[in-house]
């Protein structure tokens, strides 16, 4: 994925002879891992040391194929559906999370589960039953065919229409415009998702907004780094998949924000030499789900090729841990 804005690069050779500007790259910080992310994958480690392989996974247990291949070769098995399962086995779920209707499958199956869904999907999860149980239509605002919002979307089924697009906003039908809240996707852009309810709010006056911020913190304070580097560089480079929700709203963001250019990469080696071409200023970040090893890898890509001046742009400092789910924490081995 690339996005890119009309202009002339700011790092052009400059006349006279003069010498140009040293290359240098502004690596973002926030990056990377989040709490929800690492609590995931260190979920799948600790299942494999401690019940042995196989462990199998519904779906990809974070967006990221270094993450997803890294793990396979540890024994994990990564299913679509529960019922790929076999009987008696045990299954973790994804960090997007899952709708009650995987657990029952799960149930019928006899399956042993761990829950991996990140506490902060698991909180809008309950924001969804509460407001279907108070009889509010639930305007989702997510991408279509995500994880994340079709666990959301099955807590309350009857209750939840999904809003994705502009043109999905003409399409809402509600039944008491006064009993109308708004929900969304955890991985979106702020910018992305306030232009929706804004949307929204012009057909529905009283929308009301969930009693807490939906966007992860994660989501956001990458997304602020980006936007407080992306003025100085020519290009962005985000690491991160192609089926990552952040990570693609990361290279929309850097664009908005002011690079000429932005590129999402899973691997230094998919960088092409030609978007150097006439760039003084690299930016790095890396989405939620993406392990700091493969930032470092870009950083000695770039290097090689004369960017060796790196400069950490700091905009928050996070701290956030979470608690590995209980239903593996009650087994897990002593510490020797």
């Amino acid at each position: 994925m690339c996005t890119a804005r009309p202009g002339p690069h700011r790092g052009a050779p400059y006349p006279g002879g003069m010498t140009a500007p040293t290359k240098r790259v502004l690596l973002a910080k926030p990056r990377g891992y989040c709490a929800g992310v690492d609590r995931a994958v260190i979920t799948v480690e600790k299942a494999l040391e401690t019940y042995g392989a196989p462990v199998y996974v519904r779906k990809e247990i974070v967006h990221n194929r270094h993450v997803v291949e890294t793990l396979r070769e540890r024994g994990a098995i990564f299913v679509d559906e529960a019922d790929e399962v076999p009987e008696g086995a045990m299954v973790v779920f994804s960090a997007h999370g899952v709708s009650p209707a995987v657990h029952e499958q799960a149930a019928s199956r006899n399956l042993r589960t761990i829950d991996a869904t990140c506490p902060l999907v698991t909180k809008v999860h309950f924001e969804a039953k509460r407001f279907a149980k108070e009889d509010y239509d639930i305007l989702l605002i997510g991408h279509e065919g995500h994880e994340e919002v079709e666990g959301t979307a099955g807590e309350a089924p009857d209750h939840v229409q999904l809003v994705d697009t502009a043109e999905d906003v003409d399409k809402v039908v509600v039944r008491d415009p006064a009993k109308v809240i708004w929900l969304s996707q955890t991985t979106l852009s702020v910018d992305e998702t306030m232009e929706r309810v804004d949307q929204l709010r012009e057909r529905f006056p009283d929308l009301q907004n969930p009693p807490s911020d939906d966007i992860c913190y994660a989501t956001q304070n990458r997304q602020v780094a980006v936007k407080a580097m992306a003025p100085q560089c020519e290009l962005v480079i985000v690491v991160g998949s192609q089926n990552s929700s952040n990570s693609k709203r990361l290279v929309e963001v850097a664009v908005q924000a002011g690079a000429n250019a932005s590129y999402l990469v899973d691997f230094a080696h998919e960088v092409q030499e030609s978007w150097l071409e006439g760039v003084t200023t690299v930016g790095v970040t890396s989405g939620a789900s993406v392990p700091d090893n493969l930032v470092m890898d870009l950083l000695v890509w770039l290097a090689e090729r004369g960017y060796a001046d790196v400069d950490e742009v700091t905009t928050a400092n996070e701290k956030v841990a979470f608690a590995l789910p209980p239903e593996l924490r009650r087994d897990l081995k002593p510490a020797r």
